[in-house]
């Protein structure tokens, strides 16, 4: 019997940018989490305090918090796990430009 991958907890707030990130990424490398919006569930909050969360986006993996949105921390964070174990695609560039991530980088 192999064992289950930890389930992912993602914690939110409507307006936040790096959320929105967190989401796409997981959603593009097709990793499947629970989203759980802070501000609008007392349970989601007191569980984000539990966990020690600061701000959001806090990723719950089992039994463990990622703390921000840093897609490089993020992979290698996700690879130790073994929740992911290909290469990442990079951005595509376009016409000999480098694609915008939307951070103004």
């Amino acid at each position: 019997m192999t064992a289950s991958p930890p389930r992912l907890v993602l914690y939110t707030t409507p307006g936040c940018h790096h959320c929105r990130r967190m989401k796409q990424w997981l959603q593009r490398h097709g990793i499947r989490f629970r989203e759980e919006d802070i501000t609008r569930s007392r349970r989601a909050m007191l569980q984000f305090q539990r966990l020690g969360g600061r701000g959001v986006p806090l990723l719950l993996v089992g039994e463990r918090t990622i703390q921000g949105f840093d897609p490089k921390r993020l992979v290698a964070q996700l690879r130790q796990m073994g929740l992911i174990t290909n290469a990442v695609p990079k951005r595509k560039k376009a016409a000999g430009k480098r694609l915008s991530n939307g951070d103004g980088s």
